[in-house]
């Protein structure tokens, strides 16, 4: 250890890097965690909880509990295998210290409380590590203070209560209504433990330390027994493990509501003001969420999303809202707390103000999640095949209208992918009622609208000149790689058309790389867009383009993947700087990342199938 050569994390002006963090988490919230030990994000109890550390978005005034090593040291880290449990190993020159790290749970579920445990071993020689902890302040809009009671210092903050647990290994140096100092020295064999345990309007629960402890393993066992009990047996399979994990972290279990990130405000493109809140549920993430546990094989996160879904639709009516809380009440309209920003990029945002958007894609979302479930062998109920119906005569109705699009746009057109997904609805109805999964009364409608769409995109979205479909009606050129996203058009209604988009895709939105820019002229104020990319190595295998597709998934984990990275996926990628921006973990990224690899398998399987049943010459 004497003769290595030590570089402890670096912070500018106090940021971390994005691509940096790691997540912890047990199914009601996560917190992301930096190389350098410090726990800078954590909402809770809850996900869209206002967050009791915040220095993710304000170095100065934000909250954060650290563990980090004096001096300089070396940093690796991993996921255990099959689990959500972090471990963190710190090299200094005088030895080296194991940091195992979960929001712990138990095998029957979440705790009451929340339950943040971090447990410190020594491995060789010494090491003192200092703990700091500062509660959030609500953008200075409450003050923590600390109450003495028989069982320790209780801190409050607005409505939560919080303890700090340590063992007795743990020196505490300070202890005020603000924050908490502490040493910890550690030697060969050492074992210690500080954990926080949160609750919100109720009582605070104290366990022993030991408990705690052995709710470590319990948490990493849970983790453990749903990974391997996922059925998906194909390509990329290291990969897409890593990303149904990840995608536990976004499923609400109190609810079954699938959030589209952890997190708010980090921005698409450093110092820009695309940074929103995406602690909601967006019907359109949710549905492709779903899909993912579908081809996971995870039966019970995929019934329970589904069941919130269509009960909070039929509980706000089929004028869909794009997202909800995890609790299914609307979205509250934008605020915006007087925070600096993750590296100044303003404003910070609570809420959403994309939930009073028209996104007809949702019709499609909606339906074409609907029809999987029943492929997959599942049985609609007769309120949610109503709904579906009714969905589907929405749809009728509103197909001609202008519309913000997938992406949410402020201006609103007659895009392209929005008409696509909406002939993909119709197209889902008439299958269904045909499969009498819903009532028929209306097929002929649906047949009849199903087609006009079709020849509408065929008329008004193809662009000769380009040969290819544009962004939308009158885009004078403009491409949009979410055109990915609705191949089954493509392939049932022209796929040579379908085929030279894409192949236009690539060459001016991913300059011909396979990672690519959302749509045309983007580029210049944010990054790539993880999704998207994965999306159109998915579009090939589909297509039957399995070369174009294997090298593009090739490309693209090569490019975001082992990279010091513990595959925790923000939204989008800068591929000059090699640094990541946007939200995390992003539900998008990991889901897309399953798509494509579940296609390539699909393929796989196909052509094995076809070999079978090949006569022997």
């Amino acid at each position: 250890m004497k003769n290595a050569e030590y570089h402890s994390p670096v912070r500018e002006e106090g940021f971390a890097e994005l691509g940096d963090y790691a997540a912890i988490g047990e199914g009601r919230s996560v917190a992301l965690i930096a190389p350098d030990g410090s726990i800078d994000w954590w909402c809770a109890p809850n996900l869209d909880s206002p967050p009791l550390f915040d220095r993710l978005l304000d170095p100065e005034i934000g909250g954060f509990f650290q563990l980090e090593p004096e001096g300089a040291y070396n940093v690796t880290r991993q996921y255990r295998q099959d689990s959500n449990v972090l471990e963190t190993c710190f090299e200094t020159e005088t030895g080296k210290v194991l940091l195992t790290e979960s929001i712990n749970s138990t095998l029957a579920g979440r705790l009451p409380w929340s339950e943040l445990a971090r447990r410190v071993e020594g491995i060789e020689g010494e090491v003192t590590l200092n703990l700091a902890l500062r509660f959030g302040t609500r953008a200075e809009s409450r003050s923590p203070w600390m109450a003495e009671t028989a069982q320790g210092n209780v801190y409050h903050i607005a409505d939560l209560m919080a303890m700090l647990r340590t063992s007795d290994e743990v020196e505490i140096i300070e202890a005020d209504d603000e924050q908490i100092t502490a040493r910890l020295k550690t030697g060969p064999g050492t074992r210690a433990l500080v954990a926080l345990l949160v609750t919100e309007k109720e009582p605070l629960a104290v366990p022993p330390l030991s408990a705690i402890d052995n709710r470590i393993e319990t948490s990493h066992v849970a983790w453990c027994d749903w990974a391997r009990s996922l059925s998906y047996e194909g390509r990329f399979q290291k990969h897409v493990g890593r990303s149904a994990l990840a995608l536990k972290f976004l499923w609400y279990a109190p609810t079954g509501a699938l959030a589209a990130a952890a997190t708010t405000s980090l921005p698409e493109g450093i110092g820009g003001e695309k940074n929103y809140d995406y602690r909601y549920a967006w019907i359109r993430d949710a549905c492709l969420i779903i899909k993912a546990f579908a081809f996971l094989g995870a039966l019970e996160e995929c019934k329970a999303a589904f069941s919130w879904l269509s009960k909070t639709i039929l509980r706000h009516g089929v004028q869909l809202h794009a997202c909800y809380t995890l609790e299914g009440d609307l979205v509250p309209e934008e605020s915006y707390p007087p925070l600096r920003g993750y590296k100044d990029s303003k404003p910070v945002r609570l809420g959403n103000n994309a939930r009073d958007q028209t996104q007809l894609s949702m019709y499609g979302d909606m339906l074409a999640t609907a029809q999987l479930f029943v492929e997959a062998g599942h049985v609609l109920d007769l309120s949610t095949s109503r709904l579906l119906g009714e969905l589907a005569n929405c749809c009728a109705d509103h197909w001609r209208q202008k519309d913000s699009g997938i992406w949410e746009l402020p201006e609103i057109q007659h895009y392209t992918h929005s008409k696509m997904a909406c002939w993909l609805a119709l197209d889902m109805a008439v299958k269904m009622a045909e499969d009498k999964n819903i009532e028929p009364t209306w097929v002929k409608r649906w047949q009849r609208e199903r087609d006009r769409i079709r020849d509408w995109i065929e008329t008004h979205c193809w662009s000769q000149s380009k040969q290819a479909y544009l962004f939308y009606r009158g885009s004078d050129g403009g491409l949009d790689a979410s055109l990915a996203l609705v191949h089954r058009y493509g392939k049932k209604v022209n796929p040579q058309r379908m085929l030279s988009t894409y192949q236009a895709i690539q060459r001016e939105l991913g300059h011909n790389s396979a990672m690519l820019y959302r749509y045309s002229g983007v580029e210049k104020e944010e990054n790539t867009f993880v999704a998207c990319s994965f999306w159109l190595a998915e579009a090939w295998a589909e297509m039957g383009e399995i070369q174009k597709a294997e090298a593009a998934m090739e490309e693209i984990l090569d490019t975001i993947c082992d990279k010091g990275n513990v595959e925790t996926f923000n939204e989008m990628f800068d591929v000059k700087t090699g640094t990541w921006t946007g939200n995390m973990p992003q539900g998008l990224s990991h889901l897309a990342l399953i798509f494509a690899a579940q296609a390539m398998t699909a393929y796989d399987q196909k052509a094995a199938s076809a070999a079978d049943r090949k006569p022997s010459e």
